[in-house]
């Protein structure tokens, strides 16, 4: 895997386990900066630029998804929660404030590797073709995606999408006639590592047609097909 360019922040209180992930990403080719609390995150995000966050739960200061909340102000790096509580309130407030995905602990490195390779992947399916200078642009009723660009638009206003969430739209977008399960969804998007937890789609479903402002009126974007999936309202 070639991330030579990339960087990651690693933000956790413990000091082995930061050292473990940022050894671990740094053997990945990522560019690593740590924080040991969440205001210093919220800084390092600032001023790093990362591409890639992991980011303990229960900091000092304040927490992670406070943390996570104040990073989602300015920044669409790919965030990992890392935490040893596993209850599912807590994944799901960690998914609503806009990380991409959870990691418990204990946790080994190959299972880090793994989720972040699959990430990472995500992006690239445009790259062939912005070589060709032939920009892939999806439109669908009031929204336009510019695949390529990573830009998306709702009646001609810029929309601030996570990277996850872009994703979700872009599929959604390319086959508006298609009905998806929320397994085809998370194959699709988040890859084989996570095809039991469909979860994610959940989440990061409702969090998009927020951001959309699907349901506000008569508007509706996306729709729920009961006992199957999602699709694109048809225009």
């Amino acid at each position: 895997m070639e991330n030579v360019d990339r960087k990651a922040l690693v933000v956790e209180d413990d000091a082995d386990i930061r050292e473990l992930i940022a050894l671990t990403l740094t053997s990945q080719g990522f560019e690593v900066t740590s924080a040991a609390d969440g205001r210093e995150a919220v800084d390092a995000a600032r001023s790093a630029d990362p591409d890639l966050i992991t980011l303990d739960l229960g900091l000092p200061g304040f927490d992670g998804i406070e943390a996570c909340r104040r990073i989602r102000e300015f920044s669409d790096a790919y965030i990992v929660m890392v935490t040893a509580r596993n209850e599912e309130v807590d994944r799901l407030i960690g998914l609503e404030t806009g990380a991409d995905d959870f990691l418990g602990k204990p946790f080994s490195p190959r299972e880090l590797k793994a989720r972040v390779n699959a990430m990472f992947r995500r992006p690239r399916r445009g790259a062939a073709v912005a070589a060709d200078d032939d920009s892939e642009v999806l439109r669908h009723g009031v929204l336009t995606v510019d695949v390529d660009g990573r830009r998306a638009l709702r009646d001609g206003e810029e929309l601030a999408l996570t990277r996850t969430e872009f994703d979700l739209l872009t599929e959604l977008m390319r086959t508006p006639a298609r009905v998806w399960s929320r397994e085809a969804l998370l194959r699709s998007v988040w890859g084989n590592e996570w095809v039991n937890d469909t979860h994610l789609v959940e989440v990061h479903i409702g969090n998009l047609r927020r951001k959309l402002g699907d349901g506000k009126g008569e508007t509706r974007l996306i729709r729920t097909v009961r006992g199957v999936g999602y699709r694109m309202e048809a225009v």
